[in-house]
C-alpha cells in the first residue's frame, strides 16, 4: 500500500482529483494518509477534513527563520512514514534536505508541457498568460519527480490540450486543469503505487 501526503497551498482541485480517483478505484493500491499545507486559509484543509483526511498545517509565519520551517516541514513529513509525497499546487520552495531524503519519492505537477513554460517564475495563471502572449496553438500539463531544479526532475506523464479562439488565461487555465492536470496526477500515483515508475539515467521508465 503506497502511502501518500499531499502538499498544497490554495484551493485543492488537484487534490480533490487525487481523493476522487481513489474513492472510484482509478487509483489503487494507495492510502491518502495526510494532506500538508503552508496556508492556514486553504481551501485544501477543508476538503481533506471532509474526506476524512488528517489536515496539517505547517507555515513558514509561525518559525523565526526559514530553516525552522524547513525543519519542521522535514519532520512532520518524516512521522507520517509517506511512499510518495505529492505536491498539487504547493507554492513554497522545497528544501534540498528533504529531496535528498525523499530522493524520485516526491511528484509535482505544472500546468504546461515540460520544457515549454517552466522553470522559475512560471507557476499558475502566469504560465498560461505566457503561453497566449507566446501563440502557441498547443499547450497542457505534465506530472514530474522533483529534483533540486525548478520543473526540471524526471517527467513521469503529459498530456496536450488544444488552445482555443478567444481564450483567456483564466479559460486556458481551467481547461488545462479539466483536461491534463486532474487526469495525470491520478494516473501517475496509480502508475507509482503498483511499481510501474522507475527512473533510470535521469529519465522515467513506465511499464
Amino acid at each position: 500500500m503506497l502511502k501518500v501526503a499531499v502538499l498544497v497551498s490554495g484551493g485543492g482541485t488537484n487534490l480533490q482529483a487525487i481523493i476522487d480517483a481513489v474513492n472510484d478505484g482509478k487509483i489503487t493500491n494507495t492510502e491518502l494518509v495526510a494532506v500538508i499545507s503552508n496556508n492556514k486559509g486553504a481551501y485544501a484543509l477543508e476538503r481533506a477534513k471532509n474526506a476524512g483526511i488528517k489536515g496539517i498545517l505547517v507555515s513558514p509565519k509561525d518559525y523565526g527563520t526559514r530553516e525552522e520551517f524547513h525543519q519542521a516541514l522535514i519532520e512532520t513529513i518524516d512521522t507520517l512514514n509517506v511512499d510518495l509525497i505529492v505536491l498539487a499546487g504547493y507554492l513554497v520552495v522545497i528544501p534540498p534536505e528533504l529531496i535528498d531524503k525523499y530522493e524520485n519519492k516526491i511528484i509535482n505537477i505544472h500546468p504546461s508541457l515540460i520544457p515549454s513554460f517552466c522553470g522559475t517564475g512560471f507557476y499558475g495563471l502566469k504560465v498560461h498568460e505566457a503561453a497566449l502572449e507566446r501563440g502557441v496553438k498547443v499547450v497542457g500539463a505534465t506530472v514530474h519527480f522533483v529534483d533540486k531544479g525548478t520543473d526540471t526532475g524526471p517527467i513521469i506523464l503529459q498530456k496536450a490540450v488544444n488552445v482555443e479562439q478567444g481564450d483567456t488565461p483564466e479559460i486556458l487555465q481551467r481547461r488545462v486543469m479539466e483536461q491534463a492536470e486532474w487526469k495525470l496526477l491520478p494516473e501517475a500515483i496509480d502508475l507509482i503505487a503498483n511499481g510501474k515508475v522507475k527512473v533510470s539515467d535521469g529519465k522515467t521508465v513506465i511499464g
